[in-house]
């Protein structure tokens, strides 16, 4: 169903828009966290490591997915707005074809460096093996994993966020049953779990696909509506590119962290491993608000609407909010016992690792999701210079305290390089908002 978010209730729509989105997060993230509770508990705490080792380097290729999501959703979001149903068909049709080609190159340059970038991570050697033959795997997807983003990216801009849920249940059961099938009736190892995810991913992005366009032949149009517009892939850039950039630049600060981590061995990483996919699920429902609240910006945008892109955020806000306490008081106080989830309660070093590092960063959950509902607006807008400062301020400061304080303090300072960088950021990031300069950019919403 396409929803025009320029009428109406914004707390009304924010909440019918984002629950589909959030209980996609819940699927989405089962991708990850299964991943690592299968090779934890059915393989070892060795497989876990190796999973998670592997991880921040598919975070490089999930960045690059990230930014093209939002090039194409605050683009064709903002077309949508404007009523202009031709050039958002361009849009849509640009931004698949583009994206499709960089997947391609992506995966032969992943490939050919996959091995490299683990020595380059000092995974150990005890790990290694594992980690390479999952990530390779994984890598090999890309292609897939592209096109179901551009194809869930596209969905939400023209306000139907249940149909990428249905998608996503259905791939995310399909994946946790191939999991166990492949590992425990098979017995492929760390192999099983990464072509569970390659399968279910694949036949996932196809279907989105089948059903968009089929979507799309029931929206009127006037005008001859093109393949590929070089003019409009330029517009798409203009906030891609730096989305991609800031996901990017996340992503190596994470790979340097990575690193780090790998000096204290396989329990250590282990531990990091489980925590920070508990700590990602929590971000991840902060940021599927945030796009959501970026989808009802960009469409009040291109209707010049801006009175209602305030009570959108305000609304967004306490959403956020809503989130963020129940999911910092489980991790502060609960966080040994959601580790277990990974491994069994024998392994105490990994789980103790785990507890530190959700009882540091949790607390300041409260603080990030602020920080992110703030630059939902800025991308909406388009202000892509205020919202690119803020978050790298915030990578900045969390690799060089890591790399300070972990000389200190060891592994824990690591965790707690975290809500200093989260807490400058969403200083930063408010204070865009608040200043309204933002507000510069929404003249030029409807134009190329």
């Amino acid at each position: 169903m396409i929803t025009d978010m320029t009428t109406g209730s914004p707390s009304k729509i924010l909440w019918k828009f984002s629950i589909p989105m959030l209980i996609s997060v819940i699927f989405q993230q089962l991708y990850n966290i299964v991943d690592s509770v299968v090779a934890g508990r059915f393989i070892g705490a060795a497989a876990l490591a190796a999973v998670g080792a592997s991880y921040p380097i598919t975070m490089l290729f999930m960045a690059v997915a990230t930014g093209a999501n939002i090039g194409a959703s605050v683009v064709v979001s903002q077309l949508f707005g404007a009523r202009e149903y031709g050039r958002m068909k361009t849009a849509i049709n640009t931004s698949t074809v583009s994206i499709l080609g960089i997947s391609l190159v992506l995966t032969a340059a992943g490939v050919m460096t996959s091995g490299a970038l683990l020595h380059l991570l000092r995974t150990p050697d005890d790990i290694f093996a594992d980690a390479a033959v999952y990530l390779n795997i994984y890598i090999a997807g890309l292609a897939f994993l592209f096109l179901y983003n551009i194809c869930t990216g596209v969905f939400t801009a023209l306000g139907d966020s249940r149909t990428p849920l249905y998608f996503l249940i259905a791939s995310s059961l399909g994946n946790i049953v191939l999991d166990v099938l492949f590992v425990t009736a098979f017995h492929m190892g760390v192999a099983g779990v990464a072509w569970a995810t390659f399968l279910a991913q694949g036949v996932s992005s196809v279907l989105a696909l089948v059903a968009l366009l089929r979507r799309l032949r029931t929206v009127p149009h006037e005008g001859e509506t093109q393949l590929f517009s070089l003019p409009m892939l330029g517009r798409i850039s203009a906030v891609a590119i730096p989305s991609i950039l800031q996901q990017s630049f996340i992503s190596v600060g994470n790979l340097l962290i990575q690193r780090l981590v790998n000096h204290y061995g396989a329990a250590v990483i282990a531990g990091y491993s489980g925590a920070v996919k508990l700590n990602t699920f929590a971000i991840t429902g902060f940021t599927t608000l945030a796009s959501a609240q970026s989808n009802f910006a960009a469409q009040n945008i291109g209707a010049a609407r801006l009175d209602r892109v305030k009570r959108g955020f305000n609304a967004g806000a306490v959403m956020a909010l809503g989130i963020a306490l129940p999911c910092a008081l489980l991790y502060f106080f609960g966080g040994g016992w959601v580790m277990r989830l990974f491994v069994d309660a024998d392994s105490t070093a990994v789980i103790e690792v785990g507890r530190t590092f959700l009882r540091i960063v949790s607390p300041f959950y409260l603080v990030i999701s602020m920080k992110l509902m703030a630059d939902s607006v800025l991308r909406g807008a388009g202000d892509m210079v205020a919202f690119m400062i803020a978050t790298f301020s915030d990578l900045a400061l969390r690799v060089v305290l890591a790399f300070v304080l972990s000389a200190h303090f060891g592994a824990t300072g690591i965790w707690s390089s975290w809500p200093f960088g989260w807490t400058v950021a969403a200083l930063l990031s408010g204070g865009f908002y608040v200043s309204g300069w933002w507000k510069r950019k929404c003249p030029k919403a409807g134009t190329k």
